[in-house]
């Protein structure tokens, strides 16, 4: 058993100022979203950071940025080996960056017993938890059972087991008045953002259609890629990402963003029971396929560890459940929602998201093809047989709602709709977000609390993708009720 206890202090040009945001781009992104904030931070207590086992590089993106009121020294308990050295690496290459570097100082334990070492030293009030899903349900329960905060990754849990334990882990967090939270980074991508906007001006979007099965009223895909870039650096990803009981399967992984984000922005600030108002109908999986070669190039390993010996073919391919879809109804409106994993994107893509809210009055639609440039791109789509000329008069008259949330914002003619055009300052980027949601959850803990439908909804979203899992693995049972 190996205990080592090591501090990484990392020197970086002073700033005069600790940064809440790394770039200019975060800070006037972050200014807008803001403008949706009544409150500031205003506790006198200082947060101090605990990372627990990254595996994953989400827990170093929750430090690209300094934040006010948190302790630039990190307490990090894991066991040895190459997870924790890629976090370092990548919270080193942070700190010495030229533009904006953080000033991070990483207080590293390694050893057999880090999750022991973790609780009996308490040196944080907030865990940070983003790795190997396999143990992170029982890691948050843990957590909070000591009296932690929790900032999660996606997803709080993989399975119905795993849900029932995350149950049990936020009855905890409100018996020991701490709060337990995850990162949903894409409720921070601003065509999502503006998505939402419009789709509360009754004027333009009219009311959310019911939908049916075989055409739903909210449609979201989102595509993913193994292969990719992080920071400008190429991943290097684990080789237990690519084994679904360490990992989870894509329908209760990647799906966790999509059915958020469904809640979010369909039925805002309305907290959901998940066994009154979630209906599921259909789930299914399918696996994509990577050859050992590129086995090799997303992980850097030239064999496959043993414990995915039961996922390889006769063609030594590595088949890998990372696909899902999942058909059901929230508060009687039918949804579709699916995730695709590819090994690498085309030339000038990247991970791309489709999005339709289909309202009684005009459709809201966000596409990231190749005919957008593999930008996400919002489109607002009249119903058939609308006036045009009427309905762009009454969207404009609604355009100043918009615009005194987000200044800038602008519409434009295109074919039979218009396509809605956001300042490139708030087309900040994925790793942004990380930042943007940890500012939020910082503001939650200096209120002391959350929205009263932040949890409802939380349970609610891996309820609904932990029981579809189950579903999808029901071999001749298509559809299914609770």
């Amino acid at each position: 058993m190996l205990h080592r206890i090591s501090t990484l202090t990392f020197t970086a040009t002073a700033l005069s100022v600790m940064l809440s945001c790394s770039t200019k781009t975060q800070e006037t992104n972050t200014e807008a979203i803001a403008a949706n904030n009544e409150a500031t931070v205003t506790s006198s207590e200082r947060i101090k950071l605990i990372t627990l086992n990254p595996g994953h590089f989400h827990a170093a993106l929750v430090q690209k940025s300094m934040y006010d009121n948190v302790d630039p020294v990190v307490h990090v308990y894991a066991p040895a080996g190459d997870d924790v050295q890629e976090h370092l690496k990548k919270i080193e290459a942070y700190n010495t960056r030229p533009e904006a570097p953080t000033q991070w100082k990483e207080e590293v334990y390694t050893g057999d017993d880090y999750l022991q070492k973790m609780l009996a030293d308490k040196a944080g009030n907030v865990v940070v938890i983003a790795g190997n899903n396999q143990k992170k349900t029982e890691y948050i329960k843990t957590s909070v059972d000591a009296g932690l905060h929790v900032l999660a990754d996606k997803p709080m849990a993989i399975d119905t087991e795993s849900f029932g334990l995350l149950k049990e882990a936020f009855a905890s967090a409100e018996k020991n008045n701490v709060l337990l939270y995850d990162i949903m980074t894409e409720r921070y991508e601003i065509t999502t953002m503006l998505q939402r906007e419009f789709s509360m001006l009754p004027e333009v979007f009219g009311t959310l259609q019911k939908g049916t099965p075989a055409d739903p009223a909210i449609t979201k895909e989102s595509v993913h890629h193994f292969f990719k870039y992080v920071s400008g650096m190429p991943l290097k990803r684990p080789a237990w990402f690519f084994d679904v009981t360490q990992e989870g399967e894509g329908i209760v992984d990647v799906t966790t963003h999509l059915v958020d984000l469904v809640q979010w922005e369909c039925f805002p600030e309305q907290a959901i029971d998940y066994e009154q108002d979630i209906i599921l109908t259909g789930a299914r999986r399918w696996a994509t396929n990577l050859s050992p070669a590129q086995f090799n190039q997303a992980t850097g390993l030239a064999a496959y560890p043993a414990y995915l010996s039961k996922d390889i073919g006769k063609d030594s391919s590595l088949a890998v459940y990372s696909n899902g879809e999942i058909n059901y109804q929230v508060k009687g409106i039918h949804v579709k929602v699916s995730v695709i994993w590819n090994y690498k994107a085309p030339e000038g893509a990247g991970d791309t998201h489709f999005s339709l809210m289909r309202g009684t009055k005009a459709n809201l639609v966000i596409r990231q093809g190749q005919e957008q440039g593999y930008k996400p791109q919002l489109s607002i789509e009249p119903a058939k047989g609308t006036d045009l000329d009427a309905f762009e008069k009454t969207l404009r008259a609604n355009m100043a709602t918009v615009q005194q949330k987000y200044p800038g914002v602008e519409i434009s003619k295109s074919g039979n709709g218009w396509v809605v055009t956001a300042p490139e300052k708030y087309h900040d980027g994925h790793e942004a977000h990380f930042g943007q949601v940890t500012e939020k959850f910082l503001l939650y803990l200096a209120e002391g609390k959350m929205p009263d439908w932040e949890v409802p909804n939380m349970i609610a979203k891996y309820y609904t993708t932990t029981k579809a899992l189950e579903m999808a693995k029901q071999k001749g049972n298509p559809t299914s009720r609770r």
